[in-house]
């Protein structure tokens, strides 16, 4: 059997985003903004707790379609307010909405969110060669710049270790063990 990362419980769908998604190079602007809400969501909770409810997120937030969410009214944010398949927090349902906008902006200004958000790594996912769970770090110089930035540019719910969070979800950083077998350096060992 293939070893995984030690974060990884025996949870099907734990697996299923440890084994398919994190780590992996996600470039479609979409899902890229989906997943930067989410990591909000996920401030001060686990992301088991984040990952179990996406589905509810997706449907919720209409499948994180930024034009549609800007143009959210009171009545929507407050059936969200309501809405138990979420993390029913007033400032982070708030925050999808700010950020739509800020995203729209930044799509607006660099052709795509993905260019903008891929500049922070030279548009060029960091490997890294970690041995243990514990040498991951929780931020990084890059996620201090990137958290400090998307601040500016009017997103809210990007502290620095939320940013680091999203690297490694989006692969724009692949935090992956070496003993795992998503890290790149296992491909090579079986060739």
């Amino acid at each position: 059997m293939s070893k995984r990362c030690a974060w990884v419980t025996k949870e099907p769908l734990y697996i299923e985003y440890h084994d398919k998604e994190w780590g992996v190079p996600v470039y479609d602007d979409r899902l890229l903004f989906e997943m930067l809400c989410l990591e909000g969501a996920q401030a001060g909770l686990s992301w088991w707790t984040i990952l179990q409810k996406r589905e509810n997120y997706r449907k919720a937030f209409d499948d994180f379609e930024a034009e549609k969410i800007v143009d959210y009214t009171d009545e929507k944010l407050q059936s969200l307010l309501e809405d138990k398949g979420i993390v029913r927090n007033r400032l982070k349902i708030k925050s999808v909405v700010t950020n739509a906008e800020a995203f729209l902006r930044m799509k607006e200004e660099y052709g795509s969110f993905s260019n903008y958000i891929w500049g922070f790594v030279d548009h060029q996912p960091v490997v890294n060669w970690w041995k243990t769970a514990k040498e991951v770090p929780v931020s990084n110089a890059i996620s201090d710049k990137m958290s400090k930035q998307l601040k500016k540019d009017g997103f809210k719910f990007v502290g620095s270790t939320i940013c680091y969070s999203y690297m490694q979800a989006v692969g724009m950083v692949n935090d992956h063990t070496l003993e795992c077998f998503c890290h790149p350096s296992y491909m090579r060992t079986l060739s």
